[in-house]
């Protein structure tokens, strides 16, 4: 048995296609090193065609920066005692590249390795009202099939309502012109990174 002060795994699993995921999923992440969690932070696989990406200069800027770093597989989702999961919305719904990521973790799910770990989310969208919250939901569905416990942020903490008030999960507002997260969004971010961290310890305890 585990004692109850026992470090956690986080995985941060998440799709960003020119960086704004990237920079929530690297804030969750610190949030979660900062209350004692060995974190595995991890990009999602590219599936979209090269001409998709070069259609947009910050698409492909961001998959070429990216291009050595290491990419989400099952075994994180197996190693992970918490599981944050990062998306852009896609009309309201998850981006199909995470989509098949957690489409191919069936054979996990069926030996039940998916069951009683930690789960959360945080997306982003070019508007206030295009779909963030659904798109959080959406991804939600999948957890209740894994068995999982969903750790949201609530309205535990301030910083929430200064990030724009989503309770399901932190959600960026990039704008037309594609803005990155402010700082709020950030520390929503890392907000939700040491709940998940706590949360998770307390399961192994």
């Amino acid at each position: 048995m585990v004692s109850f002060g026992a470090m956690s795994n986080v995985a941060i699993l998440y799709y960003s296609s020119t960086g704004t995921n990237h920079a929530m999923a690297t804030a969750v992440a610190e949030g979660a090193r900062a209350a004692g969690a060995e974190v595995r932070q991890r990009l999602v696989a590219e599936t979209a065609p090269d001409a998709a990406i070069d259609s947009n200069p910050k698409w492909r800027a961001f998959v070429d920066k990216m291009k050595g770093e290491p990419r989400a597989t099952n075994d994180d989702l197996a190693w992970a005692d918490a599981i944050v999961f990062g998306t852009p919305t896609r009309f309201g719904n998850v981006a199909s590249q995470l989509k098949a990521f957690l489409d191919g973790a069936g054979g996990l799910w069926f030996q039940g390795k998916l069951a009683d770990k930690v789960y959360a989310g945080f997306c982003s969208a070019m508007n206030a009202h295009g779909g963030q919250e659904s798109t959080l939901l959406a991804l939600f569905n999948s957890i209740y099939h894994f068995g999982g416990a969903i750790v949201t942020p609530g309205y535990t903490d301030p910083l929430v309502f200064a990030s724009g008030g989503n309770p399901y999960g932190p959600s960026v507002t990039t704008g037309q012109k594609g803005d990155g997260p402010t700082a709020q969004d950030l520390a929503h971010g890392a907000y939700l990174g040491k709940r998940v961290a706590e949360f998770a310890k307390k399961l192994r305890g």
